[in-house]
């Protein structure tokens, strides 16, 4: 069993900057276990559908969702810490969702939520205009 934790939400003002930060840790989740593991961020606005932000696969490769967060968004991990990151940068009021941290137990990127296995319990980001 793989546990997901996200961290670094909250309420920002449009333009200001966020990192939100996901620790993944588990009985078996070990660093041998995560190399086995990409990881994924996505995010669920208001009466709207879970919407794939960013992947990446253990050795950094990473994938964008919508144009809107290409180049503002950053995805990264440190496998030391069992950790991805997301820093946001010039955040708009239209970020405002609940970010969610997946794991999905392939070493591919995916877009897809069907496709990851574990997910945290999301953390609200904010953007007031």
């Amino acid at each position: 069993q793989v546990q997901l934790v996200e961290s670094g939400g909250g309420l920002v003002q449009a333009g200001g900057s966020l990192r939100l930060a996901c620790a993944a840790s588990g009985r078996t989740f070990s660093r041998y276990v995560m190399e086995r593991y990409a990881m994924g961020w996505f995010r669920q606005a208001p009466g709207k559908e879970r919407e794939f932000v960013a992947a990446i696969t253990w050795s950094g490769l990473s994938i964008y969702g919508t144009d809107s967060v290409k180049g503002r968004f950053t995805i990264s991990r440190d496998n030391a810490k069992n950790t991805v990151y997301l820093p946001m940068n010039s955040l708009k009021s239209e970020d405002t969702a609940v970010y969610y941290c997946a794991a999905r137990q392939d070493s591919s990127r995916s877009i897809a939520s069907y496709e990851y296995d574990y997910w945290g319990q999301g953390t609200q980001v904010t953007v007031s205009s």
